[in-house]
């Protein structure tokens, strides 16, 4: 029994994690628990060295002066100030105008807002909940099929997690030791492309279904023409001003995304205080969700480096990387295994849990297969987007069941009797969207040029590579002056001997002058 726990402790490590999470136990001490156990057995068989966990703290105190986790909890409070100060609010109404006369008009509306709201908040919660609360309600006042009402509302807001500046990006560049910046660069098309697939979907439902998606009744519409336009002008400054702000000066270089995520913000509190809504109940509410937030991140970080400081231990990392490039096909095998492993994992693990267990195993050996890691994790982020997404226990279905309406009522506006939206119909209306965030995943393999082409590459030839050594003052000043001497201060006392460089008139075996004389 020893001999095989001492031949098989990794993969006995790695099934033990997987029964903590099945069985429902917390992430972060399940990773902390599983690490420090099979710590201790490592040492007792004789695996590991006492003096491992003696990094540890030092290891949790680099998690705690990593720079770049940092824009976590500044994009957070960013997107939960401008959720209460009313931008979604504004946003959705008058671009629901803008749309209303066409087709699906309101669902072209969500997805357009959600994807505006995910360049200005990175927070697929907030999106999500501003969304169902005032455009569902809209929606099914109108007639809405409630799948794709509830469909379009959910996917629009997982959004957030792919269009910079989005938090799963900021710990996939932490995880993979890449930048911040080069991972926003690379998610802008995908993101924007995954944007018009959702679109493109309601065009479809509404050629197949028309009953499905009305346009909105002229008298639901009453602003028209210079008034509408003028309207949509105003309400869009203020949300393209914060995003140019945000990601402006971090794809320009003039600020990190540390920094980026301050200026933002800063600016929500701005943008908050225009619209005379900032009070000392919406700063404690955001930040005390910013708080808490925040911690859940910095838990599971130290869980996954107590496990992973003990899965390496134990050659865990070389068992993963001889398991996945033994895979046939090669990189092409190798990145369909990890998306099965990935989309499977996340029905049971949220984007945070995925990112921070599997990045670091997989990082190394798609490294090593010669993988462009900033494409590999905006992948890896595409296909992640559907952990929020799988029925059951998509984040974003259960942020949407939270604020439909769970029973029969009267709707405030039309006096009509609303039928409730049912569990089931928000899982089905979710199954779409999915099947387009794979279909994504695999569009982002096929072209990689998407995430890769908008990166700037340093384009160096080694061949023409020239180093200069600065020349010492004393040195240069021998040159200038025509004084030959071998560039070395000599110390007095000491001679040059046979083998060193001679001065001027001088053999190679003569002995040379002492310093100092003349």
């Amino acid at each position: 029994m020893t001999q095989f726990v001492v031949a098989n402790i990794a993969p006995l490590m790695f099934a033990g994690l997987v029964v903590f999470l099945l069985l429902g136990f917390p992430v972060a001490f399940a990773l902390g628990a599983l690490g420090l156990s099979f710590g201790l057995i490592g040492i007792e068989l004789g695996l590991l060295n006492e003096a491992l966990f003696r990094a540890l703290p030092e290891r949790i105190f680099g998690i705690m002066a990593n720079e770049t986790l940092l824009a976590v909890p500044f994009f957070t409070f960013m997107g939960l100030i401008l959720e209460r100060s009313g931008m979604a609010e504004d946003l959705l109404d008058t671009i629901g105008q803008l749309f209303g006369p066409v087709r699906g008009g309101l669902a072209y509306a969500v997805i357009f807002v959600g994807a505006l709201l995910a360049a200005t908040t990175g927070v697929v919660a907030a999106s999500v909940i501003s969304m169902g609360l005032i455009s569902l309600p809209i929606m099914l006042r109108y007639g809405y099929d409630r799948r794709l009402a509830s469909g379009v509302i959910a996917a629009s807001g997982t959004l957030a997690q792919i269009i910079p500046p989005s938090l799963v990006l900021i710990v996939l560049a932490d995880q993979l030791g890449r930048s911040v910046g080069d991972m926003y660069a690379g998610a802008i098309f995908p993101g924007l492309i995954l944007t018009a697939l959702y679109a493109l979907y309601v065009v479809g439902v509404t050629l197949i279904r028309p009953p499905s998606a009305p346009a909105l009744p002229p008298e639901a519409r009453p602003l028209r023409g210079w008034k509408l336009l003028g309207r949509v002008v105003f309400v869009l400054i203020p949300p393209l001003a914060l995003i140019f702000l945000v990601l402006g000066t971090i794809f320009l270089g003039v600020a990190t995304p540390t920094e980026g995520g301050a200026m933002g913000a800063t600016g929500a509190l701005v943008l908050a205080l225009i619209n005379r809504r900032l009070s000392w109940s919406l700063l404690r509410q955001a930040m005390n969700s910013t708080a808490k937030l925040t911690s859940f991140v910095i838990f599971i970080l130290v869980g996954a480096t107590v496990f992973s400081l003990t899965f390496r231990g134990v050659n865990g990392d070389l068992w993963i990387e001889h398991l996945l490039t033994s895979m046939p096909g090669g990189e092409l095998g190798f990145l369909i295994v990890v998306n099965l492993l990935t989309f499977v994992l996340a029905f049971f693990l949220d984007f945070f849990e995925l990112a921070f267990i599997i990045v670091p195993l997989l990082a190394p050996v798609a490294e090593k297969l010669g993988i462009d890691l900033i494409w590999f994790g905006v992948l890896l982020g595409v296909n992640m987007q559907t952990s929020f997404m799988h029925p059951p226990f998509g984040y974003a279905l259960f942020y949407l069941r939270s604020v439909a309406p769970a029973r029969e009522y009267t709707d405030k506006i039309s006096g009509k009797r609303i039928a409730p939206v049912t569990t089931g119909q928000i899982y089905w209306g979710a199954v779409p969207f999915v099947v387009i965030q794979v279909i994504m995943v695999g569009v982002v393999i096929l072209f990689p040029q998407l995430v890769t082409g908008n990166l700037q590459r340093a384009t160096i030839d080694p061949s023409k590579l020239k180093i200069e050594i600065p020349v010492p003052d004393y040195e240069q000043q021998q040159i200038d002056q025509g004084t030959p001497g071998s560039g070395i201060p000599e110390e007095p006392g000491v001679t040059e001997g046979a083998g060193e460089r001679p001065n001027s008139g001088q053999s190679a075996g003569e002995p040379g002058k002492r310093g100092g004389e003349k």
